[in-house]
């Protein structure tokens, strides 16, 4: 597949092109390697000096690249003998939320993950990643599952956010978040949540409340878009930069933030450039995350979730005396 460049990626175009020119020019017999050679340090030290200071936007548009591998490609890489549920015994099935049961080396896992598509037939068919309420109860069906077999849960959020239509609207959206959200927060086996793209408002949290939060190098997760957010702060989208700045949505920030637990390094240039490493990256971490919770019993669990949660955020209590109130 052909890459797909960002703008802040052009002078990587750039120099990546005129590499693939010198190398067909090489089949035909002309010794150029040493050119080539020396391009590809120059594109080696262009990636680090341009990975290595992406501004908050700039990571905003990595976690939303369309080859930035999905659910079903981490599904696919990284466990065996996935078996995928269905619907929510209530209304359909909502393809925006993929789950089932599978096998994470010998051990037996729940799985549940939004999805988006690579292009536009993908996306419509995903509805860009966006659930409807019955993805959520379906998500909420599998968490059941996993508690009744007592076998951990994996969660991987990729979403804007929860589709705001007015169907979803009609069949209870918020109250199905707000159930996920109450079930996550009472489940008694292991819950291990990694962001792997984009993770949107409470679209997200609808399948992130976990005892160990994990989250990809260039993903990205908060409480709005940075488009959102320029159109109420500014009334202007175009202060989308700024807008992801103040957010403060980065891994590294969520990790300062203590909202996230783990940062899980990517390749240069983003997880899409070289899948079967991040996948094996990740699936490391999965294993070592699920062996570190198994010494915990499901009470010890529930209440450790409910502290590491409970301690989010900030407030400042003031007494205000009649002379301020008036």
């Amino acid at each position: 597949m052909e890459n797909i460049y960002l703008d802040f990626e052009r002078p990587i175009e750039e120099l990546e092109n005129k590499i693939t020119e010198l190398t067909n020019e090489g089949k035909t017999g002309l010794d150029v390697s040493n050119q080539i050679k020396k391009l590809e340090e120059q594109a080696k030290i262009l990636k680090n000096k341009i990975y290595s200071h992406l501004t908050p936007w700039q990571v905003t548009q990595l976690a939303r690249h369309p080859q930035r591998p999905g659910t079903t490609d981490y599904i696919s890489n990284i466990f065996t003998n996935f078996i995928e549920l269905h619907g929510d015994r209530s209304y359909a099935d909502d393809p925006a939320i993929i789950a089932g049961i599978a096998s994470l080396d010998e051990q037996t896992v729940f799985i549940i993950g939004h999805q988006k598509g690579k292009d536009t037939k993908s996306n419509l068919r995903y509805n860009f990643g966006m659930p409807h309420p019955e993805g959520y109860r379906k998500a909420l069906r599998v968490m059941k599952l996993a508690e009744k077999f007592k076998k951990p849960l994996l969660t991987f959020i990729d979403t804007p956010g929860a589709y705001p239509g007015i169907g979803a609207e009609e069949r209870g959206q918020g109250d199905a978040i707000a159930q996920n959200l109450f079930a996550m927060s009472q489940l008694k086996t292991q819950i291990i949540v990694t962001i792997i793209g984009e993770g949107g408002s409470g679209g997200a949290l609808a399948i992130g409340i976990g005892d160990k939060i994990l989250m990809l190098e260039n993903a990205v997760y908060s409480v709005i878009s940075p488009e959102g957010c320029a159109a109420i702060l500014w009334e202007d989208k175009k202060k989308v930069v700024e807008a992801a700045s103040t957010l403060r949505l980065t891994a590294k920030d969520l990790l300062e933030l203590e909202i996230i637990d783990q940062i899980i390094p990517e390749p240069l240039g983003g997880a899409h450039h070289h899948i079967d490493e991040m996948c094996l990256t990740l699936k490391k971490e999965l294993v070592k995350a699920i062996f570190e919770l198994q010494k915990y019993n499901s009470s010890t669990l529930v209440l450790k979730r409910y502290k590491k949660f409970r301690k989010m955020g900030q407030f400042i209590e003031k007494n205000i005396d009649k002379e301020e109130k008036i």
